[in-house]
């Protein structure tokens, strides 16, 4: 597949961490290196998750409102009836903050990231009952690019989700050529991709899609008459930068939503 790629991907060269792996199988991992993303079924139970959704939803709930005051109930890539934005819930919820440092997502981190490893994003998804339109193909480094390149996507399922209700959808292989060039539509950014090789990660609640920042994915409408929820968690290497302009770039450590989750291979 000849795609173009993103101006500032220069010289990328896709490789995994040397050593051991503690956490996940050697399946997983040769899954992870081969295509990009694995799964984690059931990795946290139904009681820890109802907590996650309890404390999330007055918040997505606000975002929704404030939505709504707007002309066409949008912003950017969020519209108040179909597919909503939470973002930076770790600032706001010790809870989540909490969730955020378990000890599911430190050992996935030291497995595919290494032992100095920083929360970079959290947000939480929600697409409502009734939206048709998919959000398109991306790359998590597409809408920001990072360096490096290769940060780590945890989607957490907070209800079960499948092809019908907006799971999420893998294009395998594509995460070794690095950070494509997108196209900015009004559903967010896009890469256009034929979908006949995707895969469909239908998920239980409490399970985990992990994937690379650089896998493209997308998710399809939610045809079922309940609100498909998700809650998204993004960790990089210590040390990474996200580039801001053509000269300039902004470490990734903001304290108050980007610190450190692992220091020298131990949970902080």
């Amino acid at each position: 597949m000849n795609l173009k790629h993103h101006k500032d991907n220069k010289g990328f060269s896709w490789s995994m961490r040397d050593g051991s792996f503690d956490y996940l199988s050697d399946d997983q991992i040769n899954l992870f290196d081969s295509d990009g993303y694995l799964v984690v079924e059931n990795a946290f139970d139904n009681s820890l998750i109802s907590e996650i959704i309890r404390n999330i939803d007055p918040y997505e709930f606000n975002v929704t409102e404030a939505l709504k005051g707007l002309d066409e109930g949008k912003f950017f890539i969020s519209r108040a009836e179909e597919i909503t934005f939470t973002t930076h819930l770790v600032t706001q919820s010790d809870e989540l903050k909490e969730f955020s440092r378990h000890e599911v997502f430190s050992n996935l981190c030291k497995d595919l990231i290494g032992n100095d490893v920083r929360l970079y994003w959290d947000q939480a998804v929600y697409k409502k009952p009734g939206t048709l339109d998919e959000f398109p193909w991306h790359q998590d480094n597409g809408y920001t690019f990072v360096e490096p390149q290769a940060y780590l996507t945890c989607w957490v399922a907070l209800t079960d989700t499948d092809e019908f209700n907006g799971c999420p959808w893998i294009m395998p292989g594509l995460h070794k050529q690095g950070t494509l060039h997108h196209e900015i539509t009004d559903l967010g950014y896009e890469i256009n991709l034929d979908s006949s090789k995707a895969v469909p990660l239908p998920l239980k609640a409490g399970s985990i899609a992990v994937f690379s920042s650089l896998t493209p994915h997308r998710t399809g409408p939610n045809t079922s008459e309940n609100i498909r929820k998700a809650y998204i968690l993004q960790y990089a290497p210590e040390g990474a930068v996200r580039k801001i302009s053509h000269s300039l770039t902004e470490p990734v450590n903001d304290q108050s939503r980007q610190y450190l989750i692992l220091k020298e291979g131990q949970k902080v």
